[in-house]
């Protein structure tokens, strides 16, 4: 899988989190990736565990990510945002602060593509305002 392939799996994944608790993720990454196997699409071994070991290091600073978003979100708290926009801004805030193989900019860039393709018309504008606060 391209990396912007990979970015979007585990937007999917951590999706999961907005309607699970924690203590079941366990289970929802198994039928996350259950998904593939019944759907028939073969996905390799290493981007399966790149999948699960992002989304669950994603997962496990969540508070902190929040956090920070509802720090630079003037105006907005992650409880009023939209599902899909606050995920797409954890995944996105935690490439910007914790993952150091992916440059700010790609971070940015990655996610307003995400915000274009999975949320509303505004969601584009709203994930990079949000997101230019990290960059600056």
């Amino acid at each position: 899988m391209s990396r912007r392939e990979l970015r979007e799996q585990i937007f999917k994944f951590i999706f999961r989190v907005e309607f699970n608790e924690k203590d079941e993720m366990s289970e929802q990454e198994q039928l996350f990736f259950s998904y593939f196997e019944e759907e028939g699409v073969s996905i390799a071994d290493r981007d399966m565990r790149y999948i699960s070991e992002k989304g669950n290091k994603i997962i496990e600073k969540l508070e902190e990510i929040d956090g920070m978003i509802n720090r630079q979100a003037k105006g907005w708290t992650t409880g009023r945002m939209g599902k899909v926009d606050l995920t797409i801004l954890r995944l996105a805030v935690y490439e910007i602060v914790f993952d150091e193989d992916v440059p700010t900019g790609v971070a940015i860039n990655e996610a307003v593509e995400l915000a274009k393709k999975f949320g509303q018309e505004e969601s584009s504008g709203f994930v990079n305002g949000v997101l230019a606060k990290f960059a600056g």
